[in-house]
């Protein structure tokens, strides 16, 4: 006898417990608790060294909205990476509920319990999706990858280690310390 198996939705996440992150990625649900405090640490870092420059326009060129785990439902996915970021043309507005627009650069932050998943299965997606700018971060290695979809594949363009500055696409208008999100 063949089960058949359901696609997930969106109810789905809705019932899970408010400790626990849901997405739904080629049809399947997939779970994970609320992020450690590391993975925080890093995550917060980030924001807040390219929310300055470019989403205020602080120190830098401005022109991109930058939001923390922000909610997207894209071609029946419904996805959250850490960080997303659009060039403010193409998202004006910030909508109360989930985004529908493609960001232009996305960033997952590794956990041993998510790194598989952000590879394989969500890296992949954003490409297919239109994302054309990814960062992988991996707070064990102290390393920030940094890639670009040329249109069919993801390109690693360069990875950055431990304490060395980082200028890096899309925001390579300003030098990044990375050093300050890893005091570990």
């Amino acid at each position: 006898m063949n089960a058949v198996i359901r696609a997930a939705s969106y109810d789905d996440i809705l019932r899970l417990p408010e400790h626990v992150t849901g997405e739904i990625l080629v049809g399947q649900l997939h779970t994970q608790p609320r992020p450690t405090s590391r993975h925080s640490h890093v995550e917060l870092g980030l924001g807040r060294e390219l929310s300055g420059p470019f989403d205020r326009g602080a120190g830098g060129p401005g022109g991109w909205v930058i939001l923390l785990e922000p909610e997207l439902h894209l071609s029946g996915h419904v996805l959250v990476p850490d960080l997303a970021g659009w060039k403010r043309d193409r998202l004006s507005e910030i909508p109360d509920g989930p985004i529908e627009v493609v960001p232009d650069w996305v960033c997952e932050i590794l956990s041993p319990s998510t790194a598989r998943k952000d590879r394989r299965i969500k890296l992949p997606l954003y490409g297919v999706l239109g994302v054309k700018h990814a960062w992988i971060v991996d707070p064990v290695a102290k390393t920030i990858e940094i890639f670009r979809h040329d249109g069919e594949h993801w390109l690693l363009i360069t990875t950055f280690a431990d304490q060395e500055p980082m200028r890096a696409e899309p925001f390579d208008a300003v030098v990044i310390e990375i050093k300050y999100f890893w005091p570990w």
